[in-house]
């Protein structure tokens, strides 16, 4: 073989790599990835979904914590509202990079193989995984809800500011707080979506996404609970309030916007495609 036909080759060859990083991924292989991740989670140990549930509800107090202190630290402006909520981004950074055990996340991973199989066998699955993490997020929100009620590491101002967002967050009517976890949860969905093609990109992706939530005053069941545990355990939220006129109400929201509303018309787009190809 020439030199010349050498060349060619080389070049072609370079052209077809080129050509492959450039060419975005595609939503069968984004949505077979998170099948896999849906697999990976409902075959993951109780003992290990709860301790990752924990720390993720842990560390989802950083975003009301990161609000409260760009509140208690910008000055009172009409613009203060848009800077504030960069903050809520913080414990979502820390949870979803940390690859810890966040509801929202699961209600959309672990979804996917119960609708490509939907058997009563993989319906059990979904339930045991999303009771376990859901009552382990919840946990650990109250654990950090107490430490930082009555722990001696928040300024007056901090804490003045973080009880302003609580009670703005958990004193919405049930039916408020319902309709502004839909796109909570269609948000978080369309992240989980977004994330593995996003390469270098996902802290970006998480910060905007996440400000997004904050932005348009719109409720997370876990951020949410945060602030919940924050108030009950200074006796400033009614219990009935907090089960019945936020909790329950936000997470059926969420539910609906990151499983019924994204997930499954995702899953109905990429179904064809994937019946193709096994045809």
């Amino acid at each position: 073989m020439s030199d010349k036909a050498n060349s060619e080759l080389v070049e072609e060859e370079h052209e077809h790599r080129t050509v492959e990083k450039l060419t975005s991924v595609s939503a069968r292989l984004i949505f077979e990835t998170i099948r896999r991740e849906g697999e990976e989670e409902l075959n993951r140990p109780k003992g290990a979904l709860w301790w990752s549930g924990i720390a993720a509800g842990l560390l989802i107090s950083f975003s009301v914590w990161g609000e409260a202190l760009l509140r208690a630290s910008l000055p009172d402006t009409q613009w203060r509202y848009i800077f504030e909520n960069f903050g809520y981004s913080l414990g979502f950074i820390l949870v979803i990079l940390g690859r810890m055990q966040l509801f929202t996340e699961n209600t959309i991973t672990t979804v996917v193989p119960l609708v490509m199989k939907p058997r009563l066998s993989s319906l059990a699955r979904v339930a045991r995984l999303w009771a376990i993490v859901l009552a382990a997020n919840v946990v650990g929100a109250f654990v950090v809800a107490a430490f930082l009620a009555y722990a001696p590491i928040l300024t007056p101002e901090v804490r003045s500011a973080m009880i302003d967002l609580s009670l703005h967050a958990t004193g919405m009517p049930p039916i408020e707080g319902l309709m502004r976890g839909i796109p909570a949860g269609v948000l978080i969905a369309a992240l989980v979506w977004m994330m593995p093609g996003a390469n270098h990109g996902r802290l970006m992706l998480i910060v905007i996404f996440t400000w997004l939530i904050a932005l348009g005053d719109f409720t997370h069941i876990i951020a949410g609970s945060v602030e919940m545990a924050f108030l009950l355990v200074q006796h400033q939220l009614d219990a009935w309030q907090a089960v019945f006129g936020f909790f329950l109400p936000v997470l059926v929201g969420n539910i609906i916007g990151g499983t019924l509303v994204f997930t499954l018309l995702t899953t109905a787009q990429i179904k064809p495609e994937i019946h193709d190809k096994a045809s």
